[in-house]
């Protein structure tokens, strides 16, 4: 994963296309409720414009289905950068007009132009070639610092870089760098033990990060609807829980090659359950032993809150993917916010794999205990199944 970065080549006076990720939340009027991935690219753009670059930014917002919105205009989003950045941020109405074309060649050194939501045409999701080059005619150099966007083989993601000249670079930015230099070590070098806690609904979605990481870590911790399925695949009675009843062999496999391993893979030995999936159901705590036939588990229990808060506080890398329960409801948010409160207490690398994950550890007032918060969840999850991702891939390596 050793890719070039903005650092390592010539950007004065160049035309630097620059792929950032945008997709940032808004209500009903418009305003951005979190700049976050706005922020995180900040140091990218800075460093640029500090060099002499001439910046065209790049992004999809939403999901407007390949047509213009103005509900995913991305001019709120010009505003708030013209702001954080203190100077003018110039917009392109339409991504590939010819008028923005002149915008482009009309840069000078140090400004900002700011293209319209590429997704406002469906040819940028299907990597359509006409669109890749169109968007490739504006680059002197190619920057991808989208690292949520990253496992998606889209026009402006990857399909771009074919048609650069041969002498363009395509290079990472800060957060793209910053991003795959944690989860390369966590993958690759990691300091031991190495613990992963891997949470969520079904197993389905995550057999491949499973699977790869049995290969890695020394403790694997299993929680939310998907360590039913492995409880139900030991012979425990899960009562109306979420189940995949066609992946209880699946479930027995991964845990043969844990013990093959030598993994330590850990099972809720509580839970909290209830009669129905709601808010306002009454949760009662009982041993996965115990669990009635006409209740669902919903989180994890005190003591394997603090089975898996003992386990954590051993390690020295962590990764978190998935939360333990269904968080959203307070009633069931403690096994999750336990994990998060654990995590914060470690003594070495600790990384949040995005989506959930992300969200409980926000909730839980911690994210700036932790090492480091992804801001793709699919493009970790990837990268945690030992995927090579599309817009990394394009990337020139370093030398």
């Amino acid at each position: 994963m050793q890719k070039k970065n903005i650092r390592d080549i010539k950007v004065f006076g160049q035309r630097v296309f620059v792929r950032v990720d945008f997709n940032v939340p808004m209500n009903e009027n418009h305003e951005i409720t979190d700049d976050t991935r706005i922020r995180a690219a900040l140091p990218t753009i800075k460093y640029l414009q500090e060099h002499g670059a001439k910046i065209i930014l790049a992004s999809h917002l939403g999901r407007p289905k390949g047509k213009v919105d103005k509900n995913f205009s991305l001019l709120p989003v010009q505003k708030h950068l013209a702001n954080l950045l203190n100077q003018n941020v110039q917009f392109a109405e339409d991504c590939i007009a010819d008028e923005t074309l002149k915008q482009v060649n009309h840069l000078i050194n140090g400004e900002v132009l700011l293209l319209e939501n590429l997704r406002f045409y469906a040819e940028e999701e299907k990597n359509d070639a006409d669109f890749a080059n169109k968007l490739a005619s504006y680059a002197d150099v190619y920057v991808n610092d989208a690292f949520g966007t990253a496992h998606r083989a889209h026009a402006s993601t990857a399909g771009m870089v074919q048609f650069l000249s041969k002498n363009t670079a395509a290079v990472t930015g800060f957060l793209m760098e910053k991003e795959l230099a944690f989860m390369d070590k966590a993958l690759t070098s990691a300091e031991r033990p190495f613990i992963a806690i891997i949470g969520g609904a079904k197993v389905t979605d995550k057999i491949g990060v499973i699977d790869n990481l049995i290969e890695k870590v020394d403790i694997l911790l299993i929680g939310g609807g998907m360590a039913n399925t492995f409880l139900k695949a030991k012979g425990y009675e899960i009562g109306e829980s979420l189940c995949e009843l066609d992946k209880l062999e699946l479930a027995q496999d991964l845990m043969k090659k844990a013990s093959a391993k030598k993994v330590e893979l850990l099972l809720p030995v509580d839970v909290i359950i209830a009669s129905e999936f709601n808010a306002k159901s009454i949760a009662t705590t009982v041993d996965t032993a115990a669990i009635p036939a006409d209740k669902m588990v919903l989180d994890i229990g005190p003591k394997t809150i603090s089975l898996y808060s003992h386990a954590i506080a051993t390690a020295k890398t962590v990764i978190w993917n998935g939360p333990m329960g269904v968080f959203e409801m307070d009633a069931f948010a403690k096994g999750t916010l336990g994990i998060a409160q654990a995590m914060s207490m470690v003594n070495g690398i600790t990384i949040i794999g995005g989506g959930d994950s992300v969200a409980a550890v926000e909730k839980a007032g911690l994210a700036e205990k932790m090492s480091h918060i992804s801001t793709g969840g699919g493009a970790s999850l990837e990268l945690l199944e030992g995927k090579l991702l599309p817009g990394i891939a394009v990337l020139s390596e370093k030398e």
